[in-house]
This record gives C-alpha cells, structure tokens and sequence, in this order.
C-alpha cells in the first residue's frame, strides 16, 4: 500500500473522527442539561476538542498492532466479543491518557476546555473514571467509523 494513500486515509479517518466526537460532546451535554431541568437541551464543545477527538484515527491502527504483537499462533481466532473486549478496555485506557495529557498541556496555557474538580472519581480534575463505560464505547465506535468498507 502506497503512504500517499496510507496518509490519505487517515487524513479522512481524523476528520471523521473529530466531527463524530464533537458530535457526541454535544449530545452529552445537551442530554446533561436534562439533569437541571433545562428542556432547550443545549449542547456545546470547542474547537480545540476537534483534533484531540480526530486523533481516535489511531485507535484502530493500534488495535491491529497490539492483536498482531499477542497473538500466540496463526490458529487463534479470537471471538468477536473477545477482540471488542480487548480493543475497548485498550481504546479506554488510551483515551484517558490522551485526555490527561491534553488536559495538561491546555490547562498549563490556561485553555482547557474541561474541568472535573469537584466531581467525584475525577483525577486531578482532568479525568473522569466513571467515564469509562463512555471512553470504552467512543473508541470502538472511532475503531467502526475508521473501518474499511467490506473489512
């Protein structure tokens, strides 16, 4: 495969993924707006949100490698359910690591666009745990967003 078309590719795959996760930040917080009884159910994100959401194009990518890194002989067919497990937990563990470090970088510039002090289970008010079930969710929807078509 040819890098033009390899470069290509994950030049659509990041803007797929940055629209689908600014698409889904809004939805969340729009849906969050139910909580305070606010029925307009206004949405919001920022800009600087598209390219930490586009880089869930290397979700995929990655999930092949470490498949291909554990994968002890040619005959172990891993079930669906095992490999969305495995991809999942390692999407989640990936996307927090990425939010922490986004975090801090824009904090340290004074523009992060997302603050968890004060909630619970939140690490040092850049990341959420109870979070995870989401993170486990967006990553493999980055994985089937980024997926060939007939793969």
């Amino acid at each position: 495969m040819k890098t033009g078309y390899k470069i290509k590719e994950l030049g659509k795959n990041f803007f797929k993924c940055g629209v689908a996760g600014w698409c889904l930040e809004v939805l969340f917080t729009s849906a969050g707006s139910i909580a305070v009884h606010d029925w307009r159910l206004m949405g919001n994100t920022s800009l600087i949100m598209f390219p930490i959401y586009g880089l869930g194009a290397l979700l995929s990518p990655i999930g092949k490698a470490v498949d291909r890194w554990l994968q002890v002989s040619q005959e172990e067919v891993l079930t669906r359910m095992d490999r969305n497990i495995r991809h999942g937990m390692l999407y989640m563990v990936l996307i927090f690591v990425a939010e922490y470090l986004f975090g801090m970088a824009l904090q340290a510039g004074g523009v992060c666009p997302w603050d968890y002090s004060g909630l619970h289970s939140n690490v040092n008010g850049l990341i959420r745990l109870d979070f995870a079930p989401l993170w486990f969710m967006t990553g493999l929807l980055f994985e089937q967003i980024t997926k060939k078509k007939g793969a």
